[in-house]
């Protein structure tokens, strides 16, 4: 048991957050085992959000979240393939940038001419 004041409040707010952290993990994974059971486009929609809910809150990490979310998506879509339309896997695309016109470059007097700017005198 801690005996400091600060080790005490820690105590408290790690018991608090695993509480918490246990609620979102158990809720992404039931929702997981429901799409696979499922194969609906729904099922899987609430699914990717509770994973992107635990990845958000730093339960999963972005890697295994991505890798579990395509999993879920071919698994539904090869097996829907003979009962129900392909589920598309909702992920975000960049939006297509537009084209940059080519850079042009100003003439500039070369240094191999020899004409050189004639500086101003400050001098008086």
């Amino acid at each position: 048991m801690p005996i400091l004041k600060h080790a005490k409040k820690k105590l408290k707010q790690d018991k608090k957050r695993t509480i918490k952290n246990k609620k979102l993990k158990d809720a992404f994974k039931s929702l997981i085992k429901k799409a696979k059971e499922e194969k609906s486009s729904k099922a899987v929609s609430l699914a990717f959000k509770a994973v992107d809910k635990a990845t958000k809150k730093n339960i999963l990490n972005k890697n295994k979240a991505a890798h579990m979310k395509s999993a879920l998506s071919k698994h539904v879509s090869t097996d829907a393939k003979t009962s129900a339309p392909a589920v598309k896997a909702t992920s975000k695309k960049a939006a297509p940038k537009a084209e940059k016109a080519p850079k042009t470059t100003a003439a500039k007097p070369s240094k191999s001419t020899g004409a050189k700017k004639a500086k101003p005198s400050s001098k008086k």
